[in-house]
């Protein structure tokens, strides 16, 4: 039976030959990842279960990405709460402030996610997965059954394949095509549901590296996609087999599987977007909102944190300062990368231009716990979203954009477009 690339991933999972949307399968997952956020609560529903050992505690992943640098003392208690959870669980994959990085992001880089595998995560942005050719899976409170039997139960989703035409030009970078995507899904340009489905690309992949990659598979989760796929290119196989931990099988779909819908964009001609306030679907071409002055910026998040991401802003910072009304906050996605600013004098790039450097993680998209806006200011960012409040005051406005579109509107003092510093 022919089948989608996340159909022979969770066929190959769950012990059967194939499965189809709307099967419910038990996969067996590669890891099983739950991030600061939530340990206290998962600890404490399992022990009122009388539950104190988990099933496979060598799969499990803890991750300190949202509340890196500790701003109360609720978050310092909840800190000290996830390491003593780790060493009740045996939890010997307990990667805590310093040590990792940005759970959707350094997974992918160091080789611990790898082509082909599926792995439950407490985190909706567990798309960022696909970027490598993997399936995140999450599960939300139910990684409490997770931890206590080592698997849940899945139904399996229907994809919808999006063929990119063309290749972006110069100055366009990845995260612009999902703000456009999402953009042409609301206005009726294309149409499909998202809802518990699969997003999978076709088309003119090659010109993507793993960043990009990431970067295509982050909107999607904004406009309910439950899970993204991006098919490895020889380059993404290459980064894998350099740095897995372990042994991989890539997948892919087959030619003849059958998808929900079938779309087709064309990227050829696409200008830099910006998402206006409110909603990632808001996007626009830039030139509707050139000019429009911003108090705060800020660059990372698990859809523009990585190296490639770093190196695009700071080539924009390099020689310049940032416009004195805009304060700019950084957060690498990892510590690797966080390291390799440092060695390679990115790192000074981005202090010299002014810019306030976090440690890796979540940074300012973790509901602001770090660097927010105050009410009736204007911010342009990278993050995930743009909810009202999701930096603070509900009553800011949040823009989105690239990395260089956010690198050059911290620049200029107004949301500007890089191509034309």
């Amino acid at each position: 039976m022919p089948q989608t690339a996340v159909e022979k991933v969770l066929a190959a999972k769950s012990g059967r030959s194939s499965v189809k949307p709307g099967d419910v399968v038990s996969p067996d997952p590669d890891f099983i990842m739950i991030h600061d956020g939530v340990v206290m609560g998962a600890k404490r529903e399992l022990d009122s279960l009388g539950i104190t050992r988990l099933a496979t505690p060598d799969k499990v992943l803890m991750v300190t990405d949202h509340d890196v640098i500790y701003g109360s003392a609720r978050a310092a208690e909840r800190g000290a709460f996830n390491r003593q959870a780790a060493k009740a669980w045996g939890v010997k994959n307990f990667y805590d402030v310093g040590r990792g990085g940005h759970g959707h992001i350094f997974p992918m880089e160091s080789g611990i996610l790898l082509p082909g595998m599926f792995y439950f995560d407490n985190d909706r942005h567990a798309t960022n997965a696909g970027a490598i050719g993997a399936f995140g899976f999450r599960i939300g409170t139910e990684i409490t059954r997770v931890l206590a039997t080592g698997t849940n139960w899945v139904m399996v989703p229907k994809t919808v394949r999006l063929t990119l035409k063309g290749r972006l030009q110069p100055g366009v970078h990845a995260r612009d095509i999902g703000f456009h995507f999402a953009a042409m899904l609301k206005q009726g340009g294309l149409s499909a549901d998202l809802d518990y489905r699969v997003l999978e690309y076709a088309g003119d992949l090659e010109q993507f590296d793993l960043a990009a990659r990431a970067a295509l598979c982050s909107t999607p989760t904004e406009i309910r996609a439950y899970g993204v796929f991006v098919p490895p290119s020889e380059a993404i196989l290459e980064h894998a087999r350099r740095h897995a931990q372990k042994p991989f099988t890539p997948v892919y779909a087959d030619a003849d599987a059958q998808y929900d819908a079938d779309l087709v964009l064309d990227v050829s001609r696409l200008e830099p977007q910006v998402s206006l306030p409110g909603s990632v679907e808001n996007a626009v071409d830039i030139s509707r909102v050139e000019g429009t002055a911003i108090d705060h910026a800020f660059i990372g998040s698990c859809g523009s944190g990585m190296w490639e991401d770093m190196v695009t802003a700071a080539n924009i910072l390099k020689g310049r300062r940032l416009a004195p009304n805009v304060r700019l906050f950084v957060a690498p996605g990892s510590e690797a990368t966080n390291r390799r600013l440092a060695a390679e004098g990115l790192l000074g790039t981005f202090i010299e231009a002014g810019a306030v450097m976090l440690p890796p993680g979540c940074g300012p998209c973790n509901d602001a716990v770090i660097g927010p806006v105050h009410s009736g200011e204007v911010s342009i960012s990278t993050a995930t979203n743009n909810n009202a409040g999701r930096f603070g005051a509900r009553d800011a406005k949040l823009y989105l954009g690239s990395p260089a579109t956010v690198a050059a509107s911290a620049v200029a003092g107004k949301i500007a477009d890089a191509r034309k510093l």
